[in-house]
């Protein structure tokens, strides 16, 4: 009997416990998770802070699947594995064994060594229910705060927290917010919507020290706060693979069946760095769906059977205020555009195939252009000009809409 150990809890080690049920039921599952809790969402910690749902409404499983599934729980920090003896330590200094073992690890915090930032009262990230927990003890209607970070992950706490605290204010290098997804234009339709809730902006510019509850920019400028939030980036964790010796650069990097390159051992979600599917370079492809896809992928070639991911993509969907923005691919090749005063529609066509999207808006039926660009839809075999005009299943052939639509295999 194959015993298998997953190490993380979250949304791709469950996809891995799935995955290694549809191959093997029988086999014994141990889970190591360091943050000591059963799978939440984490997207949703900024809906927590605004009061519009709980933890108990979080959770991204029962805490009965873990039972369903015969897989035990370690409530524990990996600390080592040991690869010739198949061995995973924790911090406890219990040794698990393991015949087959994904790492499922995620990312962490990336904190720069900002010159006084010990000194401050009040600091925290913003990526775990316990970081959102913190945040919500520490605010009150009288809290001024200083976000550094307008990425993702700043930018939904700022969201999370308007209307609840005295003052937002949000500061990054870059000249415009979530610069590493959204160009120029895109970006300040985006920042006109955060504006408009009270959100202030120091773009440009970002802390360069701290002194107590001050932040000294580098513009010169002086910041009082008395909460501060550091959404500056993240790092996968790669250290435990690392140590012995497995291949890594910005994550483990993985083949399409998800192994690494140590024997029996697989890396999904956040942690690791994958195909992408439209260039064929390997990236880490941050996104829930792909640590699902990716998490039962490995669990099912970990319990004997033979399958791939072969469809990642870089996929982005973004949404402050009511206002949305989904983004996928890379944005290559020719352009066609829409545009209206509140929304964009920017399509990317490379060698006869949709390769990329970006919209603003609409993003009604996004779907659609994101099944084109996984399925590498060849695009004079459907109607391309309807599609690009009004995304519906209709310009399709009558047998992908059976498969699509009816579930046919063929």
């Amino acid at each position: 009997m194959n015993r298998y150990v997953i190490i993380g809890g979250g949304v791709a080690a469950v996809g891995c416990i799935e995955g290694i049920r549809k191959a093997d039921t029988e086999g014994s599952i141990t889970l190591i998770s360091g943050e000591k809790k059963t799978v939440y969402c984490r997207p949703l910690i900024s809906y927590y802070l605004q009061g519009k749902t709980d933890f108990e409404k979080m959770k991204y499983r029962s805490d009965e699947f873990y039972e369903k599934n015969n897989c035990k729980l370690v409530y524990d920090t990996a600390v080592s594995i040991d690869k010739d003896a198949k061995t995973v330590t924790v911090s406890s200094g219990e040794k698990i064994p393991y015949d087959k073992l994904c790492v499922a690890t995620g990312s962490s915090p990336f904190v720069p060594p900002f010159t006084g930032l010990d000194n401050v009262s009040a600091k925290f990230s913003f990526m775990t229910e316990d970081d959102a927990a913190e945040i919500e003890k520490a605010v009150d209607e009288n809290s001024r705060v200083l976000i550094v970070g307008a990425g993702l992950i700043g930018l939904k706490c700022a969201e999370g927290l308007c209307g609840r605290v005295k003052s937002i204010t949000v500061c990054d290098l870059a000249e415009r917010v979530l610069s590493s997804i959204l160009d120029e234009p895109c970006a300040k339709l985006m920042q006109n919507v955060l504006e408009e809730n009270g959100i202030s902006f120091m773009l440009g510019d970002s802390a360069e020290k701290f002194d107590a509850d001050k932040a000294y920019m580098k513009s010169g400028a002086v910041v009082d706060f008395d909460v501060l939030i550091l959404a500056v980036g993240v790092r996968a964790n790669v250290s435990l693979v690392k140590e012995i010796g497995g291949e890594t650069e910005r994550g483990i990097i993985i083949d399409e069946k998800m192994k690494t390159s140590v024997e029996d051992i697989y890396a999904v979600g956040d942690c690791s760095q994958g195909v992408n599917a439209l260039t064929g370079q390997k990236n880490v492809l941050a996104l829930l769906p792909n640590a699902v896809m990716q998490g039962e992928t490995a669990g099912q070639n970990m319990a004997g059977a033979d399958t791939v991911f072969d469809k990642g993509v870089p996929m982005n969907a973004i949404g402050f205020f009511g206002y949305h923005a989904l983004t996928a691919g890379i944005y290559e090749g020719e352009m066609t555009e829409e545009k209206t005063d509140d929304s964009v529609k920017r399509l990317f066509v490379k060698d006869n195939r949709l390769v990329g999207f970006m919209l603003l808006g609409d993003i009604e039926r996004a779907g659609i252009y994101t099944s084109l660009i996984r399925e590498k839809t060849p695009l004079d075999t459907i109607d391309a000009e309807a599609i690009k005009i009004s995304p519906s299943l209709l310009p399709f052939s009558l047998k992908y809409r059976k498969i699509k639509l009816g579930g046919s295999k063929s």
